[in-house]
């Protein structure tokens, strides 16, 4: 033997075909192919041995490009799948989106000129929504079909198709008829850039928010038997002192609420300082006294005190309008956190004011309309609006009254719209409410049923669902399902009720919503109520985009022989406490007791990698595209392919909000070269392994 092949035949060369590189950018589609063309995902749910496993798929909305937070949702969702098909379990995972509401009929009134918006029918603007987002839900489903993930992309979910629609119908009806549902004249947040009322979970609140916030005294008038001896002798030079940070619902004011457990002070004003007070005497929370001459710039001297309770039903007069109103007895929210210790109270414009309203039967007063201009219920200032000019025009009424004592710049958190960015107010307009209070602690109790992951996902719609008020279900707009409510011309009166939802149901599963707007009122109304001797019109509303997805446990998970009702697992971000998790559970709870998913689990937001919310204005977001496909310039952003992202979700603490950027891409490069050159050579070993030989117990 030369020394040449003395170790020739000891040598183990490994040989393999599976490449160094990866070529993602190529064998990726192509194994998809092979995955679609041989029905892998099909085979594996029929043949696989173990129970149904389901993840009730979230909608995403239907109206433009995935971000990040889409990609890392869905891949989640299909580790965990893949993981329960590995585990021999029958996987079925339905996708599905959300496609009616605001957002759409936006995005297709941008792409109209105004003289085609003008001729615009409902009918029309729904035609066109409809062809918006079925075109989105195929770009949409195209890329989420890139990222690999497995699913029934052939027959997924939809909240526009005909089924799934009279399916949120017969939801609706339900409540209904348990008496969940009902009409009122209250305040919601409504929306003048969007002219429609708004969900809690239709709101953002932004940084930065800057109101022209008051302090205004109103003349009291006449005192309640129990401090009229006390107080007699500040009176008529005494005037109750308030805080607002929304001077244009003056006009809807009321009342002034105040804390029955707090201590009142009557405090003498000082006539030669820098910013005189017209009042001698105002009426304020004793502890805050100290506070508010420092922000009067004036010495406030205590000339008595009286326990809040006992000023229940002193009057005063609106510093505008020719008309005396109450001091009430507010709630917990009258606090001495801020402000004077009572609180202007437009029963009109907001939740609180309007609940202590009802208590004490005072009208529901509201002089703005859907554009946020004053009516003529306001007087002179008709026609302001009350988010540009109104503001203004009532501070210097007040001013000129003598009821202002000083306006201040006050930053805070305030309700915006969250499609339009423009701000909302409180407007107090007739809309159908659920009545949560009917099956809250049926709700709560369902909540402590279900699997939290991580735990304090408990902890956070428990609180939630506890204080929410009554849900405002409907909408001022015509890409939705309608409120199937027929009103009587004569009296205004609604009809809803069985017969009438269930005939409406049944139209809607044929033809779809559409038809609410296609045919006539007869055409639409059971027989035994065409010729009755009465005339009926449509509703226009249609209902709450989250109505709609929250009705999917109904429309899919329960009506589909293939999924399961409650789902295994519900997984979304975790700002979905307040959104799909919370309205799925409340739709759930109040037709069938239970929550619509046994198992809720929550993943944080995509930041950049300093832990920067990703913006366009910062340049630092991340395009799951570009990742996959690479950009203009590959040397900056290289084509990665989809299994670097995927790997990238597979290494995050998903509970968190988790970081991505371009460092953090290419470290993901290099673990997963070194995975796959690992693989390449433990395959390249077994070549020449026989099972039938070499294999070993």
């Amino acid at each position: 033997m030369t020394e040449k092949n003395a170790y020739k035949d000891t040598v183990n060369l490994p040989k393999t075909k599976f490449d160094m590189r990866a070529n993602a950018v190529k064998r990726e589609p192509e194994l998809q192919k092979f995955w679609a063309d041989n029905q892998i995902y099909d085979r594996l749910c029929e043949n696989n041995p173990g129970d149904r496993f389901i993840i009730h798929d979230g909608p995403p909305y239907a109206n433009g490009q995935l971000h990040i937070g889409h990609a890392l949702n869905k891949i989640l969702k299909d580790i965990i799948n893949r993981y329960q098909t590995l585990q021999g379990q029958k996987v079925r995972y339905v996708p599905g989106w959300d496609c009616h509401g605001l957002p759409i009929e936006l995005k297709v009134l941008q792409q109209m000129k105004q003289s085609e918006r003008e001729q615009l029918t409902p009918l029309t603007l729904r035609e066109k929504a409809r062809d918006f987002a079925l075109k989105t839900v195929e770009e949409q489903k195209t890329q989420f079909q890139r990222y690999g993930v497995w699913g029934d992309w052939e027959n997924p979910y939809l909240t526009l198709t005909p089924e799934y629609e009279a399916a949120q119908i017969a939801v609706f009806g339900v409540m209904v008829l348990k008496g969940y549902i009902y009409r009122g004249l209250k305040p919601v947040h409504w929306s003048p850039s969007s002219k429609t009322a708004l969900a809690e979970a239709e709101l953002e609140y932004p940084e930065g928010h800057t109101s022209r916030s008051i302090y205004a005294a109103f003349r009291i008038t006449s005192l309640a038997e129990s401090v009229r001896e006390l107080l007699s002798p500040y009176l008529p030079d005494l005037g109750v002192a308030i805080w607002t940070t929304t001077p244009w619902t003056i006009p809807g004011n009321l009342a002034v609420a105040l804390n029955p457990e707090l201590t009142y002070a009557v405090v003498e004003t000082q006539g030669d300082s820098e910013s005189p007070i017209e009042f001698k005497y105002l009426l304020v929370a004793a502890e805050l006294v100290e506070r508010l001459s420092a922000t009067f710039h004036t010495n406030l001297t205590v000339k008595a005190t009286v326990k809040g309770a006992l000023l229940e039903n002193c009057t005063y007069k609106h510093p505008l309008f020719d008309r005396e109103s109450p001091i009430l007895i507010g709630g917990d929210y009258v606090t001495t956190e801020s402000g004077t210790g009572l609180v202007h109270t437009a029963p009109g414009h907001g939740q609180e004011d309007y609940i202590v309203g009802q208590r004490y039967g005072l009208p529901i007063l509201s002089p703005v309309d859907e554009n946020g201009d004053f009516t003529e219920e306001a007087g002179e200032f008709a026609g302001l609006n009350v988010l540009k000019d109104a503001n203004g025009a009532i501070i210097e009424a007040l001013q000129e009254a003598g009821s202002l004592i000083k306006e201040e710049p006050y930053q805070h958190k305030y309700p915006y719209d969250w499609r339009t960015k423009k701000p909302t107010i409180f407007r107090a307009t007739e809309q159908w409410f659920a009545s949560v209070e009917g099956f809250r602690e049926q709700a709560l109790e369902a909540i402590k049923q279900v699997q939290w992951i991580p735990s304090q996902g408990e902890n956070r719609i428990t609180p939630m669902v506890s204080d929410r008020s009554d849900w405002c279900i409907s909408r001022q707009r015509s890409w939705g399902v309608p409120i199937p409510v027929f009103y009587e011309e004569e009296t205004g009166e609604p009809l809803l009720n069985e017969e009438t939802i269930n005939h409406v149901k049944d139209i809607i599963a044929q033809h779809g919503t559409d038809a609410w707007w296609k045919l006539s009122v007869e055409e639409l109304l059971p027989e035994s109520y065409v010729n009755n001797g009465k005339k009926y019109r449509k509703g226009t509303d249609t209902m709450d985009v989250w109505f709609d997805s929250g009705s999917s446990w109904a429309a899919v998970a329960k009506q589909r022989p293939e999924l399961a009702y409650p789902a295994d697992i519900y997984l979304e971000g975790s700002d979905q406490h307040r959104g799909w998790f919370q309205s799925s559970l409340l739709t759930s709870v109040a037709n069938h007791g239970i929550a619509p998913y046994k198992t809720v689990l929550t993943h944080g937001f995509v930041l950049d990698e300093k832990g920067y919310k990703m913006s366009k204005s910062l340049g630092n977001v991340v395009d799951p595209a570009v990742v996959i496909n690479g950009g203009k310039n590959q040397q900056q952003d290289p084509a990665y392919g989809a299994d670097i992202l995927r790997l990238w979700v597979s290494s995050v603490d998903y509970s968190a909000d988790v970081p991505l950027g371009k460092n953090i891409l290419k470290q993901m490069s290099d673990v997963y070269r070194k995975i796959r050159n690992t693989a390449r050579f433990l395959l390249g070993n077994l070549h020449d392994f026989d099972p039938a030989k070499d294999a070993f117990a």
